[in-house]
């Protein structure tokens, strides 16, 4: 049977979904956007938080919404109106959205023999500083023996259209990243300046293993399918999305067993650049789900 529980600690709230054994589990945090600080399937550990890499400057396993990665000096224009929004990249962009750091409320959760599920939520009811709408998303946590889905789903509760891309940012935990590589399938890369900002797309074929030894990765790709494989020493994991136009974000942090595996509806200022950027009109919603699957 798999169970859902809470836990509380001096200043954190979280929810824990597990089967019987703890063979699977996964543990959410609450006051930082609903994130998925520890993942276990069938006594693999995928996800887990690492000394010394604090989550406000690591982002892991965050949600990003209204848009992924970085605005240029946190500058965009929409419906003919300019905005600014707070730079929270060493002041000279805005990285990673608005919902990263806010608190979420558990609405319903399920259990049952072969899975269990929790939804929870945040409701944006103030304008917030370069993005004046009201919305509210919801994040819904399916646990699985051997996979993990996450849906996240975003309303808009305002009475004007808003635009928006949508990413996730897990950091995988591998023991020997010189041993392991990616797959997945694209024929264009992004270009970025010295500030992480999209330069231009890239005519770039990737078609076979996409291999991680030696490369400090901070690098986007166009995707030409909705699947990524991840296959290390230990274990080997697909990625999977119920989108038809996805982007890929990898990156490595120094001198950490850790790969950062983001997929995203969007690429680094979508505001400005448009690529993948959406709008979402009043009263409507869009739903994106990623999948995270432990390959035998």
């Amino acid at each position: 049977m798999f169970t859902v529980n809470n836990l509380k600690t001096q200043n954190k709230n979280y929810v824990i979904l597990q089967n019987a054994d703890k063979s699977s589990t996964a543990k959410i945090s609450l006051n930082e956007g609903g994130s998925l600080t520890n993942l276990k399937l069938n006594n693999t550990i995928l996800i887990k938080e690492i000394e010394n890499f604090d989550y406000k400057n690591s982002y892991a396993s965050s949600v990003l919404f209204p848009f992924a990665s970085r605005i240029e000096n946190g500058k965009y224009a929409f419906n003919d109106k300019e905005f600014v929004l707070k730079c929270n990249d060493s002041d000279k962009n805005a990285l990673h959205g608005l919902v990263y750091d806010k608190t979420f409320t558990v609405l319903n959760s399920v259990e049952d023999k072969n899975y269990v599920s929790v939804i929870i939520s945040y409701q944006e009811t103030k304008n917030s500083i370069g993005f004046p709408y009201k919305y509210n998303i919801e994040l819904t946590y399916t646990l699985y023996k051997n996979e993990l889905t996450l849906s996240v789903k975003i309303k808009n509760l305002d009475d004007k259209t808003f635009p928006f891309t949508l990413g996730w940012h897990p950091y995988f935990l591998c023991d020997d990243l010189q041993k392991s590589y990616l797959k997945f399938k694209s024929n264009q890369s992004i270009q970025f300046d010295k500030n992480l900002i999209t330069d231009k797309v890239i005519d770039k074929i990737i078609d076979r293993e996409f291999i991680i030894a030696n490369k400090q990765l901070d690098d986007c790709f166009i995707l030409k399918s909705d699947l990524v494989g991840f296959f290390t020493p230990n274990y080997q994991i697909e990625i999977t999305t119920n989108q038809v136009e996805n982007y890929l974000q990898l990156y490595t942090p120094k001198n950490l067993p850790l790969i950062a595996i983001e997929p995203m509806t969007g690429i680094s200022n979508s505001f400005n650049n448009k690529i993948g950027l959406q709008n979402l009109a009043p009263n409507q919603q869009h739903t994106v789900k990623w999948n995270v699957k432990l390959i035998d």
